[in-house]
């Protein structure tokens, strides 16, 4: 007989963290549901390494700030789940990882970037996992990924830390709203791999001041994706993985 694959939907899988996420619960032997935007390369380079870990794997590109998109994305789903080829049990886990960190000074921000961030970070979570809740089992768990930067004050990234700091109290809501078929979680990594705009000096220094006075390893942040599928006790929780930056 063959095998049969849970499946997992991963947003903003193609690279950074989403990429270790993804291939982390392929080892665990999830069938891979691949979102990504505009990282088709990288996208392909995953899809190839999760491909490689002998479970199923499925791109899918997709603009999160669109919610006709976001339709889009789940109906592909419902055909992947209704082709018995594919040999898929059910959405069994969703970790809405796909987020956006621009600079934006709160004195100077126009409302379009206001809007770009939290169309994101927050609205395509919870349509995501509001999406995912009628489809899924008992048992299933969302997965949001959220901040340390929830809990500080980062005037240079108000929109992210602000939509950060919403994501985890939706994260709450959702838990309550959807207990007790599906858990509802979050992970807040604190320093881990600096945004694309942040200078090389202002990274070390952040990092220096780390009760831990190190960068966070990608699988110190995966394994609490591993403990949250293995502790079904645990909801309406967020998870820091910090290294101390909440200490600060």
């Amino acid at each position: 007989m063959q095998s049969q694959f849970p499946l997992a939907l991963i947003t903003g899988a193609a690279h950074r963290l989403g990429r270790a996420l993804a291939l982390t619960l392929a080892r665990r032997a999830y069938a891979i549901l691949l979102h990504y935007h505009s990282s088709e390369r990288k996208a392909g380079q995953t899809a190839l390494e999760v491909s490689t870990l002998g479970v199923p794997v499925f791109p899918f590109r997709a603009d999160l700030t669109d919610p006709t998109q976001i339709d889009a994305m789940f109906g592909f789903l419902d055909t992947l789940l209704a082709d018995p080829a594919n040999r898929l049990t059910g959405l069994h886990v969703l970790v809405n990882s796909a987020a956006i960190m621009r600079t934006g000074d709160l004195r100077s921000m126009n409302l379009a970037s206001w809007n770009e961030i939290f169309d994101l970070n927050l609205r395509a979570p919870f349509l995501c996992a509001q999406s995912a809740f009628r489809r899924m089992k008992p048992g299933s768990l969302i997965v949001n990924m959220s901040d340390i930067a929830a809990e500080k004050v980062w005037t240079r990234y108000a929109a992210y830390t602000v939509s950060k700091a919403a994501l985890e109290s939706l994260t709450r809501l959702m838990a309550r709203a959807f207990a007790p078929q599906v858990r509802v979680n979050a992970i807040a990594p604190g320093l881990v791999l600096p945004s694309d705009d942040m200078p090389p000096e202002d990274w070390s220094r952040l990092v220096s001041r780390l009760p831990i006075q190190r960068a966070a390893h990608l699988d110190e942040i995966t394994r609490s994706l591993e403990f949250l599928l293995d502790n079904e006790y645990i909801t309406g929780q967020t998870i820091a993985v910090d290294g101390g930056y909440s200490l600060l």
